[in-house]
């Protein structure tokens, strides 16, 4: 496991103007409605050579329509997790032990009708809702759930 390398990622908190956040349910688990990992933070790779906080205004658009945000606060440390090892050579392409992610803080600046999960020919979400930031780590799936502790911790001074 360790001879593989971590993907490069961006993750978005995005808060409305009510302090909550945004979630998305992964589509390709749409049964999964209350069991972690159903639920999820827009996150996506980087691009060869790209600035993280260039790429989270792009993953934000490719995942949920829309890039309507102002950059709050960027995590001060990149964070790592690692895949457990039924998924190692499955997800991530196969290519990857886990992802090290830099997570910003946004806000979001649309409205609610301007988040459009159908854009994308192969959208990674089918639904989405605004939640209370100390309920991410509840939604984690295990292996993600230290980031997300973390998330609501170093973002709480953004959170309703």
């Amino acid at each position: 496991m360790t001879a593989l390398p971590y993907r490069a990622n961006v993750g978005a908190v995005l808060f409305n103007a009510a302090g909550l956040v945004l979630v998305a349910r992964r589509a390709d688990l749409p049964n999964a409605e209350g069991a972690p990992g159903g639920w999820q933070l827009p996150q996506g790779g980087i691009d060869e050579n790209e600035d993280p906080a260039v790429a989270v205004f792009r993953e934000l658009e490719e995942e949920v329509g829309t890039a309507k945000a102002t950059l709050l606060a960027e995590h001060p440390r990149w964070l790592t997790y690692d895949l457990p090892p039924e998924l190692l050579g499955r997800a991530l392409g196969g290519r990857y032990r886990g992802q090290r992610q830099k997570w910003f803080a946004l806000r979001f600046t649309g409205v609610d009708a301007e988040i459009r999960l159908d854009l994308d020919p192969h959208p990674e979400f089918d639904a989405w809702r605004w939640a209370r930031l100390a309920e991410l780590p509840s939604m984690a799936v295990a292996f993600k759930r230290a980031i997300y502790q973390d998330l609501a911790v170093e973002f709480a001074r953004f959170a309703a």
